[in-house]
């Protein structure tokens, strides 16, 4: 029988490993973030090193791929970098976005995004509920009907099960390559420290780290995903999932963390 000041050493043990946090995007600008909030909160240190860059297609080399941007009538997004490099195409090409123009987003807070572009009207901007493929799914499959869609993505990254659903119900659609995902170099990054937890945001992060260790193992190393297609890529990369966003209680990935590192500290 385990006595319990053994079940309290072995939680302690626990939250000991639980200091140092890598996220894999660039540290924020305001030092009102949340994130530095959540670093005095639980006195963990956070370090930011984005895994990733885009770079953008150029306006010249977009028009190779002879798509009409003024003949479709929807967009799709999965990021805020696509809805940076869509708005920045059509504004080199000269392409004025119609105004009845529909946009199905991955994530409310992508959706929010849209803002910076055009004036918000819930009419015609929709998102999943719970930040997953499924739920974008049938918020499109309520208004497909005669509607002709853009999925804007990297040039070598697109997410197959979005295409795949597209496919499947009969969609028109094309995927216009507008930016491309370049692996970062982190090898001192990561050499430099052992993090207790990594928390991605986008497969092309997951595709970084193997890119730059391509025998990584993760050795007791928290993992965090933002986002389905994330989530996806961790699984399928042989990595244990540990910290999950968005979901009803962790909307976003400091929530998340702050949901784990909240439960950790009860075990003490």
């Amino acid at each position: 029988m385990v006595k319990n000041g053994e079940k309290n050493a072995a939680a302690m043990r626990d939250i000991k490993v639980v200091k140092k946090i890598l996220i894999t995007q660039p540290r924020p600008e305001s030092d009102k973030s949340p994130y530095f909030e959540l670093e005095r909160k639980f006195q963990v240190q956070l370090s930011f090193h984005p895994f990733i860059r885009l770079e953008a297609i150029s306006a010249k080399d977009f028009r190779k791929q002879k798509i009409d941007l003024s003949y479709y009538t929807a967009v799709v997004f999965t990021s805020r970098h696509a809805i940076d490099h869509f708005f920045r195409i059509c504004e080199e090409t000269k392409v004025n976005v119609s105004q009845d123009t529909k946009y199905f987003c991955i994530t409310e807070s992508v959706a929010l995004y849209l803002q910076k572009f055009i004036l918000y009207r819930k009419r015609k901007v929709f998102y999943g509920a719970d930040g997953t493929n499924k739920s974008m799914f049938d918020v499109i499959n309520k208004h497909k009907e005669n509607e002709k869609f853009l999925y804007p993505c990297s040039e070598n990254q697109q997410d197959n099960e979005i295409v795949g659903w597209l496919k499947a119900n009969n969609c028109e659609f094309v995927t216009p390559f507008m930016y491309r995902t370049i692996s970062n170099d982190v090898k001192e990054v990561m050499a430099s420290s052992e993090f207790d937890i990594i928390c991605f945001f986008t497969p092309s992060g997951v595709k970084s780290l193997f890119d730059n260790f391509p025998k990584y193992k993760q050795n007791g190393t928290k993992i965090g995903a933002f986002g389905s297609n994330t989530s996806r890529a961790v699984e399928d990369a042989g990595l244990e999932l540990e910290i999950k966003a968005p979901l009803p209680l962790a909307p976003s990935m400091i929530s998340a963390l702050e949901k784990y590192l909240s439960g950790a500290v009860k075990k003490k």
